[in-house]
C-alpha cells in the first residue's frame, strides 16, 4: 500500500524594495511580509500541517519567512536552506523534492515566483480540488500556500501525480 504523503508550497512573504542597491537574494521582507509570514504560520499549526522537513531557498526573504512561520509551528522543523530553490525552475523545485528523504511524510517547499507558482500548477492532477485549483491558477501571491497530498515516494514525484486540496491566501485570513 503506497504512503500518502503532504506537500505544502509556500511563497515568500512580501519583500522589500527599499534599497534600491541591494542584490535580490539579500533583500529583506517588507512590513506586510512581517505580518503575514506569522499569520501563516499559524494557520499551518492551527490546521495541523506540520512539516517533517522545509527546504528553503537561501534567499534572505525566504529565510526570514521561514524564522517567523516557524517560531508559530509547536514543534521545531528542521530546514534545509538551498541556493537550488533560488530562481529555480519548476523542474529544478521537483528535482529538489525528489531528493528528500523517504522518512519525510510532509514536506514543505518555500521559494519564489515564477518557477514555485508553475510547480504547483504543473504538479496539481486528477482529482484536485476545483476551488482551491481555480484560486492557484488565478494568482499565487506573496505568503500563498498550497496543500497537495501524493501517494508514493518523494524519488516518483512527477508533475500531475499530486492532489491540490487547498490553496490559502493570507489576505483570507484577515
Amino acid at each position: 500500500m503506497a504512503t500518502t504523503r503532504q506537500l505544502l508550497v509556500l511563497r515568500h512573504a512580501k519583500s522589500s524594495w527599499d534599497d534600491p542597491k541591494l542584490a535580490d537574494i539579500d533583500r529583506p521582507l517588507g512590513p506586510r511580509g512581517l505580518k503575514t509570514a506569522p499569520l501563516m504560520g499559524r494557520e499551518l499549526a492551527r490546521r495541523g500541517w506540520l512539516p517533517d522537513l522545509a527546504l528553503v531557498s537561501s534567499a534572505l526573504r525566504t529565510r526570514d519567512t521561514w524564522r517567523l512561520v516557524s517560531a508559530e509551528l509547536p514543534k521545531k522543523v528542521p530546514a534545509d536552506f538551498a541556493l537550488a530553490l533560488y530562481e529555480a525552475t519548476a523542474a529544478d523545485i521537483l528535482a529538489k523534492v525528489r531528493q528528500a528523504k523517504p522518512k519525510a511524510g510532509s514536506l514543505l517547499v518555500l521559494g519564489h515566483n515564477p518557477g514555485l507558482e508553475e510547480f504547483a500548477r504543473r504538479l496539481a492532477g486528477d482529482g484536485s480540488d476545483a476551488e482551491a485549483l481555480k484560486k492557484l491558477e488565478e494568482k499565487f501571491p506573496t505568503a500563498a500556500l498550497a496543500r497537495f497530498d501524493f501517494d508514493g515516494e518523494w524519488a516518483d514525484l512527477t508533475f500531475g501525480s499530486g492532489w491540490l486540496t487547498h490553496c490559502i491566501r493570507p489576505k483570507e485570513l484577515g
